[in-house]
């Protein structure tokens, strides 16, 4: 998965931004679930059971714990991270490398904060999604899989008033979510 590729200037991303930004607003397809069963593995899932407590079934978030929470524990908002898939299709390059930004949910939505601020919930399958407040920054995996003018990218202004590098969320309704299923805003 970890395949040499080259990584895109700013130049090169930024010109994308048109295209990022006409991503649907109201309703967007799931393109792809993604379950991190244990460090650095990724499972390619077709559909994925979510569950209030535990997170995406299989995943392991929920005992991965946070350096965000007093006692080390999982963070109940950043449960799930969901990124537009638009913008990976970008970073990555090649759907096969898509995985290796690290979250569980790609769709195919404008993310961005004036669109979806915190507390909004999206209603994917059988499951509800409320947004988290807390940003979604990503991290040193992320500039060694798609370079650092990517998360100078993501993370400029306008990438984090775009949410670019993703959102996190929380489960509020457990359920199922199925790869090519509408997320839309409730």
């Amino acid at each position: 998965m970890e395949a040499t590729v080259t990584h895109l200037t700013l130049e090169e991303l930024e010109a994308a931004l048109d295209h990022l930004r006409r991503a649907p607003k109201d309703e967007g397809v799931v393109e792809l679930i993604v379950c991190r069963p244990d460090v650095g593995r990724r499972e390619v899932l077709e559909e994925a059971e979510f569950d209030i407590e535990k997170g995406l079934i299989g995943d392991n978030w929920h005992v991965r714990g946070s350096s965000k929470t007093p006692d080390g524990s999982a963070h109940p908002e950043m449960q799930i991270n969901i990124m537009n898939s638009r913008v990976t299709a970008l970073v990555a390059q090649e759907k096969e490398r898509w995985p290796l930004a690290g979250d569980q949910l790609y769709i195919d939505m404008n993310l961005g904060r004036e669109n979806l601020p915190p507390g909004s919930h999206l209603a994917i399958g059988s499951v509800v999604l409320e947004v988290s407040p807390l940003p979604h920054t990503g991290c040193k995996k992320f500039v060694q899989r798609f370079g650092a003018e990517a998360m100078q990218f993501v993370n400029s202004p306008l990438g984090k008033q775009l949410c670019l590098r993703g959102i996190n969320a929380r489960i509020i309704q457990s359920g199922t979510i199925k790869v090519g299923q509408t997320a839309r805003k409730i």
